[in-house]
């Protein structure tokens, strides 16, 4: 059975557009718009979760209202030869009347009750005299959720959407564990260093125990050898002389 038609609206409809420079993060701005008169669940998702912090990334939408979708790319290196393959996929789906938790309601979702829409990502690098001026719009974007249209929603969908503190916390958690994964991976290289000295040591001593346990040995074998011949020339001295 083929699915549903997608009720929400969104704008941009088919492209999620991300303007560089692209060495700090970079926010663009998804609008979901709920026409029906029943509330909607909805949640965003994207093939590439590592490179993208999505706020909210799932919720309700009041009947008649709408909320906006704060999509923040992380920095990376920029290649323009490079075509991005990211997408992302807007899936809802009507919300029962008696709804008391959202997660279970997905869980227990059937496939014909689940709508989608997916969006590419596209990447664009303006010219140089435009860099200061967006980096600038970047970072206003990036602490700002159009107060304008947040203003116009009723209290509960209002709960939707984040003020500037939560923008930057999430921004400033989103560069603590960038820094956190550096720092592992600078351990785990470490401890790779360690056991590998280690390792060559261990190989060291042990080849010079077996050596110095061979010296023994010939040295042992030598003073035995050095005995039997002096009891044999002894033996031979007393015959003689009881003869």
């Amino acid at each position: 059975m083929a699915r549903p038609e997608q009720v929400l609206l969104l704008e941009p409809q088919h492209e999620l557009k991300f303007r560089g420079p692209f060495s700090d993060v970079v926010t663009t701005n998804l609008k979901l718009s709920n026409p029906t008169d029943r509330n909607v669940c909805f949640k965003v998702k994207t093939t590439a979760p590592r490179r993208y912090c999505v706020r909210p990334n799932s919720g309700i939408i009041d009947a008649g209202t709408s909320i906006n979708v704060s999509v923040m790319l992380q920095p990376f290196d920029y290649d323009p030869n490079e075509k991005s393959k990211h997408k992302f996929m807007v899936q809802s789906m009507l919300a029962p009347p008696d709804m008391t938790d959202m997660e279970g309601v997905w869980k227990e979702a059937k496939p014909e009750e689940l709508m989608d829409s997916k969006l590419r990502c596209v990447f664009e690098m303006p010219v140089e005299n435009e860099k200061t001026h967006d980096m600038e719009s970047n970072k206003m974007m990036s602490s700002s959720l159009l107060k304008s249209d947040s203003s116009s929603l009723p209290p509960k969908s209002m709960s939707s959407t984040l003020d500037d503190g939560e923008v930057k916390k999430i921004m400033e958690e989103c560069k603590r564990l960038q820094m956190e994964a550096q720092r592992l991976r600078e351990e785990n290289k470490q401890i790779r260093e360690d056991d590998g000295l280690r390792m060559r040591k261990s190989n060291m001593m042990s080849s010079q125990h077996s050596s110095v346990g061979m010296k023994k040995e010939e040295g042992l074998s030598a003073r035995t050898v050095a005995l039997i011949v002096l009891f044999f020339v002894v033996g031979i001295i007393v015959g003689k002389l009881v003869l």
